[in-house]
């Protein structure tokens, strides 16, 4: 009786929660590569390290030009009073105390030289993060085409497992009247066998890229996903232009910025080598207390003395060719992201044509193709095997076009890498 009295409770709660499982995959996200690269963005633990470093670089550029801290010593002078008392330690006990305090004083503009070379390391540091970032932004896009295609290619294979399942009804009728041979039955239960193991080997391939996308964005493994819903726009032909996209490059790729700053530091480190033939300076003033009272003062003044003139050669000579060889790598890095660039641009422009052709021309000829040979094998015309190469190859023209638009999108996240921005 008690469990009669649950019994509805129970049913109600369990609607409910079936209630709930549509209202938790709208939740999921998903649906579009925006929403993902948000959510990357803001939980992407690599993303927030290299931030969190770029802003420690930046914290130590002030202290780069700063003044070293200044120096206090304290000499007890006769600490036995020539021999007529034992060891004393007070000030006011022992012969005269001297208190120095002394500040070092680089010569003129090599404060502003370390600080300047501080500064950009800060600014490699930031175009590290930035590089991080656009990285993140690229393998998101890259995982969201895959998951799309897959998606795509799961849906197509249904609608093929459909078609083969009708395909085998029909040999079997056939079969059934004597119009056919058992051979064609068994064909179409194989080409249904095929269809099922492709469908595992695709959720499986689903999976492992929802695994991926879920730990760009710093979540489970097996955080529920919506499924993609569109692919991003692809630009206009105009947008392709290499003279633009290179300028692009050359104006907002990281990683070419970064080495425009480490060629910056190098030339101020040149500089700064040079600067250091010059001496610096050591100020010191000291007054010197004798019993309870100070009754003397001392001014100090101190310069080293840059007569190492082999090593300070050999170190000028260094930073110049640490200028040389960061020059040297800013110029090949721009021309190996501008042929990276170029590769790119020919592959998506390629891929815009094969899609074209794909979708206007092969598929309607492939499904004109496939009607045809069921239509004739229906009315005993044509044979099994052709309607099975024609359902073959209308399969693959749908797949290909599947993975031609997915990899226009990866075409284009390369792209977009490269020119640091959205086309």
């Amino acid at each position: 009786m008690l469990m009669l009295r649950r019994f509805p409770a129970l049913c109600l709660a369990s609607l409910l929660s079936f209630a709930a499982l549509p209202a938790l995959a709208e939740s999921a996200p998903g649906r579009s590569v925006d929403e993902l690269l948000e959510l990357a963005r803001n939980a992407n633990p690599s993303l927030r390290a290299a931030q969190l470093e770029a802003v420690a670089a930046r914290e130590r550029v002030q202290p780069a030009g700063a003044f070293a801290d200044p120096m206090l010593k304290i000499e007890l002078m006769d600490i036995n009073n020539m021999g007529s008392t034992g060891v004393r330690l007070s000030p006011a006990q022992v012969g005269s105390t001297q208190y120095t305090l002394s500040q070092q004083l680089p010569f003129w503009g090599k404060r502003d030289l370390r600080q300047a070379i501080a500064e950009s390391g800060a600014r490699q540091a930031e175009r590290g993060a930035d590089d991080v970032a656009l990285e993140l932004d690229t393998l998101v896009k890259r995982s969201y085409a895959q998951y799309w295609q897959v998606v795509q290619l799961e849906a197509q294979t249904r609608e093929i497992a459909a078609i083969d399942s009708r395909l085998e009804a029909l040999a079997r009728s056939r079969y059934a009247s004597g119009l056919a041979a058992q051979q064609d039955v068994i064909r179409a239960q194989v080409e249904l066998t095929g269809i099922a193991q492709e469908q595992l080997m695709l959720e499986q391939e689903r999976k492992g890229v929802q695994a991926m996308l879920n730990a760009l964005m710093a979540r489970p493994p097996k955080a529920p996903l919506a499924e993609p819903q569109t692919l991003r726009k692809l630009p206009p032909p105009a947008a392709l232009d290499m003279d633009s996209l290179i300028a692009r490059l050359k104006a907002r790729n990281p990683q070419l910025a970064a080495e425009t700053e480490k060629a910056v530091a190098a030339d101020k480190s040149r500089e700064l080598a040079y600067r250091n033939r010059m001496p610096d300076l050591n100020l010191g003033i000291t007054p010197v207390q004798r019993g309870s009272s100070v009754d003397e003062w001392q001014l100090m003044f101190e310069v080293n003395l840059p007569l190492q003139f082999d090593s300070r050669r050999s170190q000028e000579r260094e930073a110049e060719r640490m200028l040389e060889a960061a020059k040297a790598r800013s110029e090949s890095l721009t021309h190996r992201l501008a042929g990276e660039l170029g590769a790119q641009t020919a592959a998506l422009e390629g891929l815009g044509r094969v899609e074209a052709l794909t979708a206007a021309t092969l598929i309607p000829q492939s499904e004109a193709t496939f009607q045809s040979a069921l239509s004739g094998y229906e009315n005993g015309k044509v044979d099994f095997a052709t309607v099975l190469d024609a359902q073959r190859a209308l399969r693959k023209a749908r797949q290909d076009l599947t993975r031609v638009r997915a990899e226009q999108q990866l075409r284009l996240a390369e792209i977009e890498r490269l020119i640091g921005e959205p086309l």
